[in-house]
């Protein structure tokens, strides 16, 4: 949802995973494994009808979460509400420091409160409707008060920064700001795998140590050294199956949700993190950094240019006369998840490419193209994702190539038989086996 919280969801965002959507498929996977070798071609299985349901129903919420998004700061400008919470911040706080933090926080509480019930069906009676989600009422709603604990900390901490740099330099501020984003970013990635993530779920070593030692000695092979491998679990929270990438530096880690190694078999898991030790290798952690910079950069401009020309025609409604006053910030967050909006199918374009590099990747080490079908499958399975979603929902809603193309790509990419050239053979320390 585009919401107040665009800053902290975007530098906070320190994952790279395998899969954000999923699908059930009428025909079990399990047929179409018991094939006889990696070279037989995989059938992309159709959705089901609960498959479907899921992911109309699912675009429909995102056209509400877009419009909610965008209504929330406008009702805030627009009735005065943050123009009183200033003034409430001014009479609480009186330093300057204070005043923008305690108007933060209060600002942040009230976005909470409004966006709760939404976030309530979306994240926990939905989930439980389709049955994607094991999580009790308690571990949802706990979970959602950390996020809300540590988003009112990195507020109250960090928004004064560009409410300064907007009273020191009103015509550079949005430089200046994406500027200090970037080692906010990186610090955000180094620390959110070893002080964040475990608030939410318990991590620890991989209990399969068969399977362990397949993994590392494909980093090995992939020439990662020093190369964490985590098990999380996710199961008690729900159903779908997933892995990522996250950290950098002495941080960076490997992690599998219990449930997708439940799921997968040996050599199908093997090519899940075949694929993420391609984010690692072809440097999609930090690319990710640059373009969260350029997007930061880009909104923040894009702001800058039309705020004070809203603010002149506006501001006997809205209670404030300049952009350095902290009431602006519902104004700021309104036009950056406008053009964050335009600029997604872009951003989400750039992530797909990605992921199919992150894929060739892997089958290019592994050369298991039947056991990544195959994994696909269960994933589109136990997921609930459609295969082969419609062209809108891959513009603006999807950050990883619909799984019917991965599944095509799989079947079809085998550059090892012809004799033509590995893309990322030089990255590789041993031959395929």
């Amino acid at each position: 949802m585009l919401r107040a919280s665009f800053f902290l969801a975007l530098l906070l965002h320190a994952h790279v995973p395998f899969l954000t959507a999923g699908g059930q498929a009428s025909q079990p996977a399990s047929v179409q494994a018991a094939s006889a070798g990696e070279d037989a071609p995989v059938a992309v299985p159709p959705p089901s009808a609960q498959a479907l349901r899921y992911y109309r129903s699912g675009n429909l919420l995102w056209l509400v979460d877009v419009a909610w998004g965008l209504l929330v700061p406008v009702v805030f400008l627009f009735t005065g509400l943050s123009a009183r919470i200033r003034n409430w911040a001014h009479m609480l706080g009186r330093r300057w420091f204070f005043v923008v933090g305690i108007y933060v926080v209060l600002f942040t509480l009230a976005n909470f409160l409004i966006d709760l019930p939404l976030g309530y069906y979306e994240g926990f009676v939905r989930q439980h409707e389709y049955g994607l989600s094991t999580q009790t009422f308690e571990k949802w709603f706990g979970d959602s008060l950390k996020e809300l604990g540590i988003g009112l900390v990195v507020a109250f901490l960090f928004a004064w920064i560009p409410y300064i740099l907007l009273r020191k330099s009103p015509r550079r501020w949005w430089l200046y700001t994406s500027v200090l984003a970037l080692p906010f970013m990186v610090f955000a990635m180094l620390v959110s795998p070893i002080w964040i993530d475990p608030l939410f779920n318990r991590f620890g070593p991989m209990k399969d140590k068969a399977l362990e030692a397949r993994i590392l000695a494909l980093a090995e092979r992939a020439g990662i050294e020093g190369s964490r491998v985590y098990e999380v679990n996710k199961s008690i929270d729900t159903t779908a199956v997933n892995a990522y990438v996250t950290g950098i530096g002495g941080t960076k880690r490997i992690v599998l949700w219990d449930t997708i190694i439940a799921k997968l078999d040996g050599k199908e898991l093997l090519f899940v993190v075949a694929h993420e030790m391609g984010h690692y290798v072809l440097g999609h952690v930090w690319h990710g950094i640059v373009l969260g910079s350029l997007l930061v950069l880009a909104t923040l401009y894009a702001a800058h240019r039309l705020a004070d020309r809203l603010i002149a025609r506006y501001r006997a409604r809205w209670g404030l006369d300049r952009l350095s006053d902290v009431a602006s910030l519902p104004l700021i967050l309104l036009l950056v998840s406008v053009f964050s909006l335009l600029l997604s199918p872009a951003v989400l374009g750039f992530s797909r490419y990605q992921e199919h590099e992150a894929d060739r990747f892997g089958l290019e080490i592994t050369r298991a193209n039947h056991s990544a079908a195959t994994g696909f499958i269960k994933l589109q399975q136990e997921n609930l994702s459609v295969p082969r979603p419609g062209w809108l929902y891959k513009l603006w809603r999807a950050s990883h190539p619909p799984i019917g193309e991965r599944i095509d790509f799989c079947n079809e990419y085998r550059p090892w038989q012809t004799g033509r050239p590995l893309r990322y053979a030089r990255y590789f320390h041993q031959p395929a086996p």
